[in-house]
């Protein structure tokens, strides 16, 4: 049995855009960066998409959901 490893080579890792561009905090009032972050239904994208650092996707999710419940990102699209 022959695997192809040629499928699973590593990509090169995302690196996380707070830590790059030296962020130390998440706004919840830039709706426009928080807009990265969501996939098209509306939800919070995952780790592996958008790249962020663990400490830096907790602070993501605690800002979409702030920004959600002062209606400057939708909950959901239609």
């Amino acid at each position: 049995m022959v695997f192809q490893f040629q499928q699973f080579q590593q990509q090169e890792k995302k690196q996380c855009f707070f830590c790059t561009s030296n962020m130390k905090n998440v706004d919840y009032k830039d709706s426009e960066l928080l807009r990265k972050f969501l996939n098209p239904q509306g939800k919070i994208g995952s780790r592996r998409r958008s790249g962020s650092c663990s400490t830096h996707q907790r602070k993501v999710a605690r800002a979409l959901k702030r920004a959600r419940f002062l209606a400057l990102v939708p909950f959901t699209t239609r």
